[in-house]
Order: structure tokens, then sequence, then C-alpha cells
């Protein structure tokens, strides 16, 4: 299958069991295909702009972690109170042969997440909230878990922000006062081999109830 076509057949799944499955099957050639075919950069930008806000002593999930690209970025920089989160259990798999996490769930983005509330001092989720993935609902619980005075950092297609109720959930967030944004960042192009014209915005918002 092409490249193209795999992110496709990815985004076309009909339902959480059909991603879980789908993510499953590519898990094994997943990180080589996304370097060489796509030069995905998305967990180094969102780490860089994530190192600015969270100590490194930090509780941290990593929510949507799939093979653990991110949680490689983040212990890089210096982080080792990471947990694993993701729907399918063949990413975490992998993620788990990357030794940087301190633990691993398996948990659908969207529903109900089985961690007691202020769990985490931050979460970071990249390329997670995005078409047939992670729905703008998601950031309810990714709020309930982490601590007053954590943050919350994720990566957003500007079109999805703008057409799939991410605007409206985010600015609805900030006006009840469950939390306030500390820094967007400009458009990044996240996939420069494989989808030119694909890019992300990074998002940083700052816990308070």
């Amino acid at each position: 299958m092409e490249q193209q076509d795999k992110l496709q057949w990815i985004y076309s799944s009909r339902n959480n069991e059909e991603l879980a499955e789908r993510y499953d099957q590519w898990a094994k050639e997943y990180d080589a295909d996304l370097e060489h075919d796509f030069g995905w950069q998305g967990p180094e930008f969102t780490v860089d702009l994530f190192a600015k806000y969270v100590p490194r002593d930090a509780r941290i999930l990593d929510a949507g972690a799939g093979t653990g690209l991110v949680g490689v970025v983040l212990a890089q920089k210096g982080y080792r109170n990471i947990a694993a989160m993701d729907l399918s259990r063949g990413m975490l798999e992998e993620a788990r042969q990357k030794n940087v996490y301190a633990e691993f769930h398996q948990m659908v983005m969207g529903e109900a997440l089985d961690f007691p509330t202020d769990s985490f001092d931050a979460v970071i989720s990249v390329g997670v909230l995005t078409l047939g993935h992670a729905p703008a609902s998601s950031l309810d619980e990714l709020l309930r878990i982490t601590r007053p005075g954590g943050y919350i950092v994720f990566s957003l297609r500007p079109d999805v922000y703008e057409n799939n109720g991410f605007r409206e959930k985010m600015t609805g967030l900030e006006k009840s006062g469950k939390w306030e944004l500390a820094e967007v960042s400009e458009k990044k192009q996240v996939l420069p081999k494989g989808e030119p014209d694909v890019y992300h915005q990074l998002w940083a918002y700052k816990v308070l109830v």
C-alpha cells in the first residue's frame, strides 16, 4: 500500500475498533514509514514548545502515544516520568520497546479515561486531535486529569481547528475559566516529504481548575 493510501486508510476508519485494528496492523512499519516517506516532525516541534513550560520532574501523559516517537524526544530532553496511552495495543507494544515510558495504558481519547482527577502535571498529544481520531470533547478529560497549574500541549491542523468543533471547545473552556492560553505557534510544516501541504499549529494551555 502506498503511504498516501495508508494515511487515508487510517483516516477512513469507521469507528474506534476499526481504527485500533488498523494501527495494530501498521505498528511495526509505522516509525520507518513516517520517517522515510513523510519526514514527520510533529514530535520535535511539539516537545520544543512543551519544554518551555513543563519542568523535567513532571509526571506526563503522552495521550495517543502511538509507537512512542514523542516519548523518545521527551526522554532526549530529560523527561523520565512519562505514561503512554493509546487505543492500539500493537502501537503500545512498539512504544514499550523504546524504554522511555514508566507505564502503559490502553484507553480511547474521547471516552472517559481511567485516571483519577489531577493525575498528571502535564499532557502532551501530537497528531491525535485530528480527522477520524480524537474529537474536541477529548479535551474535557485531558483537563480533568491534569492538575491545576499544569499544562496541556497539543498539535492541531488549522482546518480541523476551524471545522471540527475545536475552536468552539477551546474558546469555551477558556471563557469558563478552565484553562488559559499560554502560547500558540505559527503554522508548521510537519510532513515535508509526504504531505508538504499539511500544517499543524501547536497549542499550550495552562490548567486553572
